[in-house]
């Protein structure tokens, strides 16, 4: 790590560099490990006292990651639930209620139902456990008070949209280990047989050094919620999340994030720059925000690889969701459907993945963050989430301004797209044009740093 990363993030390990952190994340591993003999003393709840459950962030990503944890685990229950908005919570409860009401592990009082700005951390106070799916522009107050107040924390990538959020991250990150609270980030394919096969495949030599690499997430976009004329603009665009760089990040970050962990992970680094080109050419109306609808890049890592990125947003055209990449000795593709090939240099197969029935990711990061509570184990993620994080925000940076963006510079930015305290008297962060639309990012133009 250069002087001026050490200086930015003096709270972590000394020595800790790209390479030693992507070692440290482990090739072998969905989740980081920590040796036995680090464990003793270890803050975890064990046995088979009850385990109180909080979540924070009651739409349906939350609500499928409450349903995954309490059926990982059978003492555990959730006692208190957090969210923007009132009828979302009441939903996501409603929905769990009836999913569980033979176990009986809804425990949630009214009084325990916490809605607005302040309502994550009132939640969180009730809890062992909790879980993070709001927006992920809220994800780095959440989790630092989640890890300050001792609570082990599953929470959805990404896990930040900015860089000072990414850099408070890494400090929390830091803190988490100290206090020997387990962390798991939904970076699923981490937790997936197909991907961990592979990984092994790629420690043993098997396709020796990748030099090159495509990764992608194309497809069609997502939702949009229609504005209502009573609400605000800070409303619209909290229930429209997914169109506004500050509570999203745009989609580069928000659904693309995992190609591109992928692409740290198997490569066995980060990347040291990042340059390229993105716009709007389909999804142009106000109601998409800010964001673009494509983006492409090149990742240049320090051994001299680059990875090529690209998604797009744009309904009708090539839907793909997955990674292909090149080595020294051979040729890897993967996907999230279990698909895992490795070809050698004359194009012929030499390897599939043959695994079958495999356990659901989303299910396993559950199992394990569990697992690892009760057996006195510590998982943790957030240290390779935050820089998988930051990867794809340079990406971001890229696009939006046609430039060569260097790791360290993106790292240094001060550049903070959330604002701290807001509530509803506060003014939106994005302000609409007179005609309703939105200042759409200009490649030579948009300050990114």
């Amino acid at each position: 790590m250069s002087k001026s990363d050490e200086l930015i993030l003096s709270k972590l390990s000394e020595g800790n560099s790209r390479r030693t952190f992507c070692k440290n994340t482990s090739l072998l591993l969905g989740g980081m490990m920590l040796p036995m003999s680090q464990m003793h003393g270890m803050v975890n709840v064990l046995n088979n006292k009850k385990l109180k459950l909080a979540l924070i962030g009651c739409g349906g990503r939350g609500t499928g990651a409450a349903a995954q944890a309490l059926k990982a685990d059978d003492n555990v229950e959730l006692v208190a639930m957090a969210d923007a908005f009132e009828d979302r919570l009441q939903s996501s409860l409603r929905n769990l209620s009836k999913e569980f009401k033979e176990t009986k592990k809804i425990k949630v009082k009214e009084k325990n139902q916490f809605v607005g700005f302040d309502a994550a951390q009132k939640a969180m106070d009730l809890a062992d456990v909790v879980i993070l799916t709001t927006p992920p522009g809220f994800r780095p107050q959440h989790f630092e008070y989640a890890i300050k107040t001792g609570k082990h924390v599953f929470m959805e990538k990404p896990v930040a949209t900015d860089v000072p959020g990414v850099r408070k991250v890494l400090e929390t990150a830091r803190l988490a280990k100290e206090k020997k609270l387990n962390v798991v980030v939904g970076l699923q394919r981490r937790y997936q047989n197909n991907y961990i096969d592979m990984a092994n495949k790629i420690a043993e030599g098997s396709v020796g050094q990748i030099v090159s690499g495509q990764v992608y997430w194309n497809g069609g976009g997502v939702w949009v919620r229609k504005r209502k004329p009573e609400q605000t603009e800070l409303e619209y665009q909290m229930r429209n999340w997914y169109y506004f760089n500050w509570l999203c990040g745009d989609h580069i970050l928000e659904q693309h994030i995992h190609n591109i962990d992928i692409a740290n992970w198997f490569v066995g680094d980060f990347p040291i720059s990042a340059q390229g080109m993105g716009g709007r050419q389909v999804r142009t109306g106000k109601e998409y925000g800010e964001i673009f609808d494509h983006h492409f890049v090149e990742f240049k890592y320090a051994n001299g690889a680059v990875i090529s990125s690209q998604c797009r947003h744009q309904p009708g055209t090539m839907y793909k969701v997955g990674e292909v990449f090149q080595g020294t000795k051979g040729f890897i593709e993967t996907n999230d459907a279990g698909a895992t090939y490795i070809k050698g240099l004359d194009g012929k197969e030499v390897y599939k993945y043959a695994g079958f029935n495999d356990p659901n990711p989303y299910q396993q990061e559950h199992n394990r963050l569990f697992e690892s509570i009760r057996n006195g184990g510590l998982i943790a993620d957030a240290e390779h989430g935050a820089k998988s994080t930051m990867t794809a925000i340079m990406g971001r940076m890229a696009t939006y301004s046609g430039k060569v963006i260097k790791w360290e510079e993106a790292l240094n930015s001060d550049l903070a797209l959330v604002p701290d305290n807001l509530d509803w008297n506060s003014e939106a962060p994005v302000k609409p044009t007179s005609d309703g639309t939105y200042i759409i990012p200009s490649p030579g133009k948009t300050k990114v740093m």
